[in-house]
């Protein structure tokens, strides 16, 4: 029975107040009950919108419908027809601006919850079936694929499902790239991740950790050692600071440095190798998703104050609404209009305070964005411990240092052409080392889009 309710079913969580203090899953997921029912809000719409908006064009009406009948089996295998990793994207992706942007419902009320549903389905078949994959009769031809984020993973499944012998380099010890360093395990636990290493392991890919591309192996020595094209799905890990006065004190650290020590490292965990300071009040630095991050985990470490600095407004703000609403939720302060000018020490070299300077919103600036400028004489300090710079990365210049041929355009993103081919003849890439941080689905479907160029440059290269 169809259900006209203008709003979506809403998702279980956490309790605010007891979720500030933990690292377990904030939102908690459909019952099978509250899937079919908000399934029911899909019309079937005879020209989906909805897929044109997916960057990996799930066929979102045809494993709705699976769902509407119960058959979650086979709506799963339904999304992973295009999407090989949904239970990441269902929880990470701005569905928001994608494929519930363009569905009919949101005209006169809320979309279809495309992604909770995808969520859902994913979850459902892990718990209930998680059959692994078979590993496909192989040609015997070997394709490396550098990074081991969403691109890499996607690329490396795609590949593997053709039978190429696919070898997948992390950097760090453990797979995942920005799933397991960046993402906190409230917003997407490690063992989903882990079970897709598995697959990808099951389906044949070599998962290669503790492997520094440019510094174990150059790609060259890839090409010796006979791998026939090279995958780059590297990311983009190179933070960005402001260069104030004050960034070297103790207690100023990257959001980078301190989403993988949070996450990667268990830093919050006591026995872990790897500590983080405790601190008592955070100032983040930045509007997007990793600052979210970033000021969650410090609430979640034990800091009874967190600010989020921002130099726009909160309309202006990258990070998706719901992060923001958990944040706020969750006790953080959101200071928007604000710019950081100097960042302040004690006789030790410790941070103390990190002095802003409020702003207004000006003409627009080449994006198109209202250009913040300083308000005259509104400085004002901030009593804080640390501060966590989260202010956009950008590629690691190793591979292209070391790789003779590679060229990047000014921000160090390497120039790719329609398939995906670097400078380089054999070289591809994808996701953030091409585009710059984005997101998780944009970096799936450039995976995607790789695997199917590096087939046809193999295939036209016998």
């Amino acid at each position: 029975m169809a259900n006209m309710s203008l709003k979506k079913v809403p998702m279980p969580e956490q309790d605010p107040k007891v979720r500030a203090r933990n690292f377990q899953e904030v939102t908690l997921g459909y019952t099978a009950e509250q899937a079919v029912e908000e399934a029911n809000r899909c019309l079937s719409c005879k020209n989906p919108k909805c897929v044109e908006g997916c960057p990996v064009n799930v066929r979102i009406p045809e494993f709705i419908k699976k769902v509407q009948e119960g058959d979650f089996k086979a709506a799963y295998e339904i999304i992973t027809s295009t999407n090989a990793l949904p239970a990441l994207s269902g929880r990470v992706c701005p569905q928001e601006t994608q494929c519930e942007a363009r569905c009919v419902r949101g005209i006169k009320g809320e979309p279809v919850a495309i992604g909770r549903l995808e969520r859902f389905v994913a979850d459902w078949y892990r718990e209930n079936v998680n059959a692994m994959p078979t590993k496909p009769e192989g040609s015997g031809i070997k394709v490396a694929v550098v990074g081991s984020g969403p691109a890499g993973m996607t690329c490396a499944s795609d590949l593997a499902g053709m039978g190429y012998a696919v070898s997948m380099f992390e950097a760090l010890h453990t797979a995942g790239g920005v799933l397991v360093y960046g993402i906190p395990e409230f917003r997407l636990p490690k063992a989903i991740v882990a079970n897709e290493i598995t697959k990808l392991q099951a389906q044949g890919v070599e998962v290669m950790t503790n492997m520094v591309i440019g510094r174990v192996l150059t790609i060259d020595e890839l090409f010796e050692m006979g791998y026939k094209a090279v995958f780059v799905g590297s990311g983009a890990g190179l933070p960005m600071f402001m260069n104030i006065p004050g960034e070297s004190l103790k207690g100023v650290m990257s959001a980078n440095e301190y989403l993988t020590r949070t996450n990667l490292m268990k830093a919050y965990n006591d026995q872990a190798d790897t500590p983080v300071i405790r601190s008592k009040a955070v100032a983040v630095v930045g509007g997007g998703n990793v600052a979210m991050d970033a000021a969650r985990c410090a609430m979640r470490l034990g800091a009874d104050n967190v600010y989020v600095v921002y130099r726009r407004g909160e309309a202006e703000m990258p990070a998706r609404l719901e992060e923001q609403h958990h944040a706020k939720e969750e006790g953080i302060e959101f200071k928007t209009l604000c710019n950081p000018v100097e960042i302040l020490g004690d006789e030790n070299g410790r941070v103390k305070a990190i002095k802003c300077i409020r702003m207004e919103l000006g003409e627009p600036d080449a994006s198109g964005r209202r250009r913040p400028v300083e308000v005259p004489g509104s400085e004002f300090e901030l009593d804080v411990d640390t501060v966590i710079m989260s202010l956009g990365t950008s590629p690691n210049p190793l591979i292209r240092s070391t790789t003779p041929g590679l060229d990047t355009n000014r921000k160090g993103c390497l120039i790719v052409d329609e398939n995906e081919m670097t400078t380089r003849q054999g070289v591809f890439a994808g996701g953030d080392a091409v585009t710059g941080a984005a997101t998780v689905i944009l970096a799936m479907g450039a995976g995607k889009k790789g695997a199917a160029a590096i087939h046809k440059f193999l295939q036209e290269n016998k």
